[in-house]
C-alpha cells in the first residue's frame, strides 16, 4: 500500500475516484450479496414472527388489501426491494424502520422463505372489469401507447427473478403502485413504470388491477 499519497502528503489523481467508484459498486452490489449468502429459513420466520406477520401475515398472505402479498413472490426480486428500503432507494417510512437493521443474509432468507410460501387469489368480483384488464394486461392499448404487461411481467403474471410476481395481488396494493409509479412518489424501478403508468386511464388501472387479483 506504499505510495498511496504522494511526499508532500496529497492524494494522487485518480485515487479518490477510484475509492469513489468502488463505494458506489459496493452500494450497488448489496442485493447480489444479499442473494450470494445461503438462506436461513428457521431465522427468517423468526423475523416474520416478530414483525412482518402484522402486516404480510405469517405466510406472506397480507392482513389488508393495503399490503402486498408476499408468499409465491420472486425471491431475488423481494430481496431487491427489501435492499432498496434499507438504503433508502425505495422510499417508506414504515419498511426502513422494519428493515433497518437487517442483513445481507437475512434479506436472502426472508426473499426465500416467502418465496415458498404458496400464492393465494382473489374471487373477481367484476369480471367485465376484469375482462378489460385482461385485454390491457395481455395486449395493451394500441390507441393510447400502453404497453401489454404481459411483456414483461409474462403471460401468467408470474414475473421473472427481477420482476415481480403479479398474479394474485391485492388489486388494491396493485393501483396503488401503479399510481405511484406515475407520479414518481415511487422511483425505484421506475423508468420504464412510469412511462406506461402514465399513459393508464383509471379504467385501465383498475381493470388490470382486478384482472391480476383473480389470476394463480
Amino acid at each position: 500500500m506504499m505510495g498511496a499519497r504522494s511526499t508532500n502528503g496529497a492524494t494522487p489523481h485518480g485515487v479518490a475516484p477510484f475509492f469513489g467508484a468502488m463505494a458506489a459498486l459496493a452500494a450497488w452490489a448489496f442485493p447480489a450479496a444479499a442473494l450470494a449468502q445461503a438462506p436461513d429459513l428457521e431465522r427468517a420466520k423468526q423475523i416474520v414472527g416478530g414483525s412482518c406477520f402484522l402486516c404480510h401475515g405469517a405466510d406472506g398472505e397480507s392482513s389488508s388489501e393495503v399490503f402486498p402479498k408476499l408468499g409465491g413472490q420472486n425471491a431475488e426480486y423481494l430481496a431487491k426491494q427489501l435492499a432498496n428500503f434499507k438504503s433508502g432507494t425505495r422510499k417508506s417510512p414504515s419498511m426502513g424502520g422494519m428493515v433497518k437493521d437487517l442483513t445481507p443474509q437475512d434479506i436472502a432468507s426472508l426473499g426465500a422463505y416467502f418465496a415458498a410460501k404458496p400464492g393465494t387469489t382473489h374471487e373477481i368480483k367484476d369480471w367485465d372489469l376484469a375482462g378489460v384488464g385482461r385485454y390491457v394486461y395481455l395486449q395493451g392499448n394500441r390507441w393510447s401507447g400502453v404497453a401489454a404487461c404481459q411483456s414483461c411481467h409474462g403471460a401468467s403474471g408470474h414475473g421473472t427473478t427481477t420482476l415481480p410476481r403479479l398474479a394474485g395481488q391485492n388489486a388494491i396494493y396493485l393501483e396503488m403502485q401503479i399510481k405511484q409509479f406515475n407520479t414518481r412518489e415511487r422511483t425505484n424501478d421506475n423508468e420504464v413504470m412510469h412511462a406506461i403508468a402514465s399513459k393508464m386511464s383509471e379504467l385501465e388501472i383498475k381493470a388490470v388491477s382486478e384482472y391480476l387479483s383473480g389470476q394463480p
